[in-house]
């Protein structure tokens, strides 16, 4: 590793742990030239995940894209901003699972709308408005009448058995 300071070569590790819960190395080092002290941090790098949109265009995977998304969905709800960095951590997680280098736009969204329905009813609507194109609003009560079964199976389920972790 090159020294920041006097661009000598050789430096070592005087200390190592890991960060970002894991997903990353920190590295203090030592210059052997002139004893500065630097930081260097260690990732692993992914294969390119590539997105096909609804048109055939492909793009890059964007996690804040998407996060941009999810986050307007949650406006004015009671949805911490921490909740939603981990739906978008969660939906890229379950898409490097895959092994797959490229993903359809149709998959984020659908895998994006089933944390969403977990975290935020009215911000899965939202969001489920935008991404699926309502041209009918046929089709948009379809969508609240499916929320409104799931909701009252809930809650006709035994207390015990009662999931009261999301919203």
């Amino acid at each position: 590793m090159k020294c920041p300071v006097c661009a000598h070569l050789n430096s070592r590790v005087i200390d190592s742990r890991p960060s970002e819960e894991g997903a990353a190395l920190r590295r203090r080092r030592q210059c052997d030239q002139c004893d500065a002290r630097f930081t260097t941090h260690e990732r692993v790098q992914h294969l390119p995940l590539m997105v096909v949109k609804k048109d055939g265009r492909r793009e890059d995977f964007n996690a804040d894209k998407l996060y941009g998304g999810v986050a307007k969905a949650c406006n004015k709800r009671p949805v911490p901003t921490a909740a939603i960095a981990g739906l978008v951590q969660d939906v890229e997680k379950v898409l490097r699972q895959q092994g797959v280098m490229e993903v359809t736009s149709e998959r984020i969204g659908d895998i994006a709308m089933e944390r969403l329905t977990q975290l935020d009813q009215v911000a899965y609507v939202r969001f489920a408005s935008v991404y699926q194109q309502f041209d009918d609003v046929r089709r948009f009560a379809q969508l609240l009448e499916r929320i409104a079964r799931r909701t009252r199976r809930q809650s006709d389920r035994p207390p015990e058995t009662q999931d009261t972790t999301h919203v």
